[in-house]
């Protein structure tokens, strides 16, 4: 391999690592999609998650797991119900 060779891969390594740190999309990965439900049944929750803003989210985020394998739902942070989960 010639210096030219070794100089388009050095370049290479260099952009790769340089890229890896800026993030691709500025909203980044927020589990939740719009901004959820107002209300979910205290009975029908199994857990509840509270994901705060991050460098991945720019979002609160209230994640309720349901029972029965149900799924999860995203609560509205700035619901009654969470504003009361984010206290406790």
């Amino acid at each position: 391999m010639g210096v030219k060779g070794m100089a388009i891969v050095l370049a290479v390594l260099v952009c790769a690592t340089t890229v890896q740190g800026f993030p691709i999309f500025k909203g980044g990965r927020c589990l939740c999609i719009g901004p959820g439900v107002r209300a979910v049944k205290v009975a029908n929750i199994e857990k509840a998650s509270i994901i705060y803003p991050s460098y991945s989210c720019n979002k609160l985020e209230v994640i309720i797991t349901l029972k029965a394998n149900k799924g999860k739902q995203c609560l509205n942070p700035r619901s009654k119900q969470a504003t009361l989960m984010i206290k406790v």
